[in-house]
Order: C-alpha cells, then sequence, then structure tokens
C-alpha cells in the first residue's frame, strides 16, 4: 500500500445517503481476484447507461468535478461486506472519503486497503458540499498524523478519530504483515526474553 500522511485535493461530491457496495461495484464485477482493474467499474450502472454510453447527469462524469476525495452521504457502503468496493474506489483514484457515517464493515475493509475513511459531523459534511457546489475547484486537506480535516476554501477544520493502529498501517503503507515483519526486532527480542526464564 502506499503511505498516507497527508493529502491536499479538490473533491468530487456524492449527496447520496445509503449508498451500498453493489451500488459502488455490481455483483457480477466480482469475478476477478485480484485488486486492480475495478475502478473501470466504480458506480457502473450508474455511471453508464444500458448501452454502455456514460450518463452525463452522473457527477463522475462531469469535466467539473476531479480529486483524491470523495464526498459522500451517510451510511456509505452499507449491504453487503464486498472488499471489492474498497477495491473500486481506490484503484480509480480515491486515497479518502469522507462522510459523516459509514457501515463498519466497509470501514473496516476501507482501512485494511489503503482508503482512509473520514467521519465528519453532519454540519460538517453539509458545508463541504456547499462549498463544493459553489467552487468545483476547492481544495481540502486531510492530515492522517493530526487526524485533521480541513476545508481550504473556509478554513473550517474538524478532528476525525481512527484506530491507533490503522492509523500507523496507513502512515507506513504497512498491512497486517508487514506491520508484524515491523516489529520482528522486538518479537524476537521478547521470545529471547523468554527462554531464558
Amino acid at each position: 500500500m502506499q503511505p498516507f500522511k497527508k493529502l491536499t485535493s479538490t473533491a468530487v461530491p456524492l449527496p447520496i445517503e445509503d449508498v451500498d457496495t453493489d451500488q459502488i461495484i455490481p455483483a457480477r464485477f466480482l469475478k476477478a481476484t485480484t485488486r486492480e482493474g475495478f475502478g473501470e467499474n466504480l458506480f457502473r450502472d450508474w455511471r453508464y447507461d444500458k448501452l454502455n454510453h456514460p450518463r452525463e447527469d452522473f457527477v463522475l462524469n462531469s469535466p467539473a468535478y476531479s480529486g483524491e476525495i470523495l464526498v459522500a452521504g451517510a451510511n456509505f457502503g452499507c449491504g453487503s461486506s464486498r472488499e471489492h468496493a474498497a477495491w473500486a474506489i481506490y484503484d480509480y483514484g480515491f486515497k479518502a472519503v469522507v462522510s459523516s457515517y459509514f457501515a463498519d464493515i466497509f470501514k473496516g475493509n476501507a482501512l485494511n486497503n489503503g482508503l482512509l475513511p473520514v467521519t465528519v459531523s453532519p454540519q460538517v459534511l453539509d458545508e463541504i458540499f456547499r462549498t463544493i457546489e459553489g467552487n468545483p475547484a476547492a481544495r481540502f486537506t486531510i492530515d492522517l498524523e493530526a487526524q485533521t480535516f480541513t476545508n481550504e476554501e473556509t478554513g473550517t477544520s474538524t478532528h476525525f478519530d481512527i484506530d491507533e493502529y490503522k492509523k500507523t498501517c496507513l502512515i507506513n503503507g504497512y498491512d497486517d504483515i508487514d506491520f508484524l515483519l515491523s516489529q520482528r526486532e522486538k518479537i524476537e527480542a521478547f521470545e529471547a526474553q523468554r527462554e531464558e526464564h
């Protein structure tokens, strides 16, 4: 995984609540077992019509919006437990998703795959949507080490919570095995101490 420390980017607004994992990546695209290539089918049924033509009214098809931050409505990632939803968002190019509430399983899958879910209050989320609507080029900064999300347009900064272990993994670009390997010296020292007693 790529290390995540600080990100300043424009954002793509998706002000829809209760977006489920089947809407994020439809079930018919789950045959692959590696993470690559899922981004092209992110929100597939919203991005394309039945003739496979891009829907002009969907935000990912609008030239006005771009960036590495997806801003979504409440209860993002509900539904099934498919890890492919996090893969698709990350593979598309998003590094973080901001919402006022994430489904627990999606949140865990995102953190395990290098995608940072940032939970903000409903009031802050509304301000972010209003900011992007007023200026699609508005920029936002996520500082993982400080655990802050800042709206550069308004100056509003808010703290977000994250599990300390997952924070360490994201900052260093570790998955669970990488983290264990990073602790090898401590583990070996502990084992040696045990053998002495």
